[in-house]
């Protein structure tokens, strides 16, 4: 079954970069070069992912989880599966837990995770298109703010703040949904943010202004100059080129492995065809056998060495995190 969303084009923000050299992340102990390859410590577990299923009600031009309304490589995450992690959490003082997928609506047992995440008293963060999904759960959520106030965080997938941009990365009919249902969330006095992106040659502020407009003109409480609130992604492609990240890069950069997402979070997965959940280093790879960490959070707790693309241009280059 095909989206009736699917966009029809290439992403509009597509990485403009050369190919990648096939001799690159190839070794997790050395690059290319022949240098020492950088690694990250797991400094504190501040965050646990729990990946609800790659099934999502769109088909984006570029989504790199793969996520559709077909792809079930990775299978719903059930109650019980977590439960077992949130309960290991515990114990790693973890602050917050996240859902991510796919669309986390998707799964029928996301309100029994969510509840049983703000009731054992972490920050529980999901991310969402705010569509249809979302929006069959409109009196579960108004009784979970109620309960949880602002421990429940919706982060509001909104690619752009123009909709000619929005709807070329994520179909036609995808705009005017997404922002119905972020209005709700606003007007309903929810906790919320919006994670958008960037078009080439777009620059930051240009984008913080286009949706601090946005944000204004429809009455929605979320302050642009925040990036918390307004979370804007480097994006990624692990077909372009991108530097290997070495152990002397962190003097150079002027930065801490301490600072990239892996040192501070994993994210658990069901793949399809396993017998239970695993847990992976970060949530921008799940299928990486290489970044498979083991089956409990302890097992996780390992060094990661930084030997996939999007460690290079997402987590230390483009600085991001997914966390809140």
């Amino acid at each position: 079954m095909a989206s009736r969303n699917a966009p029809v084009g290439p992403s509009p923000f597509a990485v403009e970069a050369p190919p990648l050299l096939r001799e690159k992340f190839v070794d997790p102990h050395v690059t290319a070069k022949g240098e020492a390859r950088a690694t990250v410590p797991l400094v504190r577990l501040e965050t646990l992912w729990l990946n609800t299923g790659t099934l999502c009600n769109l088909a984006c031009a570029t989504c790199y989880i793969e996520s559709s309304p077909t792809n079930d490589a990775l299978v719903y995450l059930t109650l019980a599966d977590a439960t077992t992690f949130l309960d290991e959490a515990h114990g790693f003082g973890t602050r917050e837990i996240g859902f991510t997928g796919g669309e986390p609506f998707m799964n029928p047992e996301i309100l029994p995770m969510l509840d049983a995440a703000l009731s054992r008293g972490f920050e529980v963060l999901v991310l969402t298109n705010a569509m249809r999904p979302m929006r069959r759960h409109e009196e579960a959520l108004l009784a979970l703010r109620e309960a949880y106030g602002d421990r429940l965080t919706l982060r509001v997938s909104l690619d752009h703040h123009t909709k000619p941009m929005h709807e070329a990365e994520r179909g036609l009919r995808s705009w005017d949904p997404a922002m119905e249902g972020l209005v709700w969330l606003s007007e309903n006095g929810f906790s919320i943010a919006v994670a958008g992106r960037l078009l080439p040659h777009e620059d930051e502020q240009t984008a913080r202004d286009g949706y601090a407009k946005l944000f204004a003109d429809r009455g929605i409480a979320i302050d642009a100059r925040d990036p918390a609130r307004l979370v804007l992604f480097p994006e990624m492609d692990a077909t372009r080129d991108i530097a290997e990240i070495t152990t002397d890069c962190w003097d150079i950069l002027g930065k801490s492995s301490a600072e990239v997402m892996c040192a501070t979070s994993r994210m658990v997965v069901h793949r399809k065809g396993e017998s239970a959940p695993r847990v992976a280093a970060c949530t921008l790879l799940p299928y990486e056998a290489g970044f498979d960490m083991g089956a409990t959070l302890a097992e996780a707790a390992g060094d990661i060495a930084l030997n996939h693309p999007h460690c290079a241009r997402f987590c230390v280059l483009g600085g991001a995190s997914c966390s809140a």
